[in-house]
């Protein structure tokens, strides 16, 4: 039967590393209190790029390690939350910079979970066989989005990108679920432009992100586990058959709560926050890219991605590499 098979895959970061103890010098924390609770140590953030060029730069490289040509490509999907503007969409201006000049292109906003919803559509495409070719990407720069000052969301978020092209194949995709619940949608908010219009007497203003992290841990621990398990058994497919957990990287209190309710040791959970913050759609990306060019994926290993964010969005896929 067909389905989608990840291909090849890229990431970019800038170059620009921001340490916990840089940000205690903007706000009233500390290295220790970021770590403690968090697990990160530093982030990068953009001085030039936007999160297209990021996006463009993960899908070259993405494209380069699959051997697919950009003209071959029909269909790209930009997961993020941070587009340089509201129009064109990111995704079109990805296809102009990378030559994909037969592409199908547009963004999809799901927060953090972007880069697991954008896959699990583009497998819908192929296998409905309207496309066999396709190129997903999670790229944010949530450092334009964030209040500085605020110190309970800015030692949080990095900016970064990170790229899949999915070729229709025997293996690949063997099951996946997505939820959203927009009842709980203000526990993790980012306005845009307010209204405002000379009628009104006032110009548009931009918002900033805000988040209840309370919620948002209780809502991620509860739901990662609900929907991991809803697809492994929607597959058949044994807990001890998953070689790694790819998570979206939030909190590395969150992936150990969640290991310790799927009852799965820690080892079969990789992290990369560390060294990235969180980097919204860009995240599981990053992370899987970081694991595919270091060897660690191996033909055959069964691989659950799960993402977890704004909207409230959720979401988990696995994979056959």
């Amino acid at each position: 039967m067909l389905t989608s098979r990840i291909v090849g895959t890229g990431s970019y970061v800038p170059e620009q590393i921001v340490t916990n103890d840089d940000l205690a010098k903007i706000v009233d924390t500390n290295d220790e209190w970021i770590r403690t609770r968090t697990g990160i140590r530093q982030r990068r953030l953009v001085t030039e790029e936007g999160t297209s060029q990021m996006a463009a730069k993960a899908a070259k490289r993405a494209l380069e390690q699959s051997g697919v040509k950009p003209e071959e490509i029909e269909l790209i999907i930009l997961g993020t939350s941070s587009q340089d503007y509201c129009f064109p969409s990111g995704a079109c201006e990805v296809q102009a910079m990378i030559g994909a000049v037969n592409a199908v292109c547009y963004d999809l906003s799901a927060a953090c979970t972007g880069f697991v919803y954008a896959l699990n559509t583009a497998h819908a495409f192929i296998k409905a066989g309207i496309y066999r070719t396709a190129l997903i990407i999670g790229s944010d720069v949530l450092s334009k989005l964030i209040d500085w000052s605020d110190r309970g969301t800015c030692v949080l978020f990095g900016d970064g990108a990170g790229a899949a092209v999915v070729k229709a194949d025997e293996t690949g995709i063997l099951g996946m679920r997505m939820y959203s619940d927009g009842t709980k949608g203000d526990v993790l908010i980012c306005g845009a432009r307010t209204n405002g219009n000379f009628l009104l007497g006032k110009k548009p203003e931009l918002g900033y992100m805000t988040m209840n992290g309370q919620e948002v841990f209780k809502f991620a621990v509860k739901k990662v586990p609900e929907v991991i398990r809803q697809v492994l058994e929607d597959t058949g497919t044994p807990m001890e058959e998953i070689r790694y957990f790819v998570l979206h990287q939030a909190n590395y209190r969150i992936i150990e709560s969640v290991a310790k309710r799927l009852k799965v040791d820690m080892e079969k959970f990789p992290a990369n926050m560390e060294y990235y913050g969180n980097t919204s759609g860009a995240s599981i990306p990053i992370l899987l890219d970081e694991m595919n060019r270091a060897g660690k994926l191996n033909p055959g290993d069964k691989i659950i991605l799960s993402g977890f964010g704004g909207g409230l969005t959720w979401g988990a896929t696995l994979i056959q590499w």
